[in-house]
């Protein structure tokens, strides 16, 4: 099943509750939620007291947490506790990927890993077995509004075959560029969790929700 999860970086501030109810009522089911810490990339984007305020906002929907951030764990207790629903950390930015993604699973929520663009699928091939999601960044982390890199679509197709290969049931996620003209170089890349900022949000979030809804049926 296919699912759009559209992304907060791209969202209006000034009128966040609004969006989200927007995008909330036509069936989205899922909204992306970008860390960012400054360290692991340059930019600093939200943290929990943003996490909290969604969660009240929009309490039903389900908060797919992405982690840019050096050293991730040092935070898990904090967002967790917030109610989210998917934790994802970068394979870059820890030197205790497996101990890290298992202690998210301890928490009873699922687990991510992504990878960057430069990173190859071989080294999270390790840990495909625990995690329920593989992120594949098709732009650089931590910014907006970049053009995807068409070569970064081959790592979903091997982690396609990797799990067909090995009998495991991970979800494969796109973030990064993701438009019109594209989506279906993703969806036929074997991406199921379609992330997509700037073309959801703005003056016809509404429009574009809904348009991205019929696009990945």
């Amino acid at each position: 099943m296919n699912k759009l999860a559209p992304s907060m970086l791209s969202i209006d501030f000034g009128h966040m509750e609004e969006q989200l109810m927007i995008v909330a009522g036509t069936g989205v089911e899922i909204i992306h939620v970008d860390i960012m810490d400054g360290m692991f990339v340059p930019n600093i984007s939200f943290g929990p007291p943003v996490i909290k305020y969604v969660k009240k906002a929009i309490p039903d929907i389900k908060l797919d947490v992405h982690m840019m951030v050096q050293d991730p764990s040092r935070y898990f207790d904090k967002i967790i506790q917030l109610g989210v629903d998917n934790i994802t950390i970068h394979a870059e930015a820890t030197e205790n990927l497996r101990d890290d993604l298992l202690k998210i699973k301890d928490y009873g929520i699922k687990a991510g890993v992504a990878i960057s663009p430069d990173t190859p699928v071989s080294e999270i091939e390790p840990v495909l077995g625990i995690v329920d999601l593989v992120l594949i960044m098709t732009v650089y982390p931590g910014f907006g509004g970049q053009k995807l890199i068409p070569e970064a679509l081959d790592k979903a197709r091997e982690a396609k075959a990797l799990r067909e290969d090995k009998g495991l049931e991970y979800d494969i996620e796109v973030d990064g560029g993701i438009n019109r003209e594209n989506i279906k170089d993703a969806l036929d890349a074997g991406i199921n969790v379609i992330v997509a900022g700037s073309a959801i949000f703005g003056e016809h979030t509404e429009e574009n929700a809904k348009e991205f809804l019929e696009l990945i049926k």
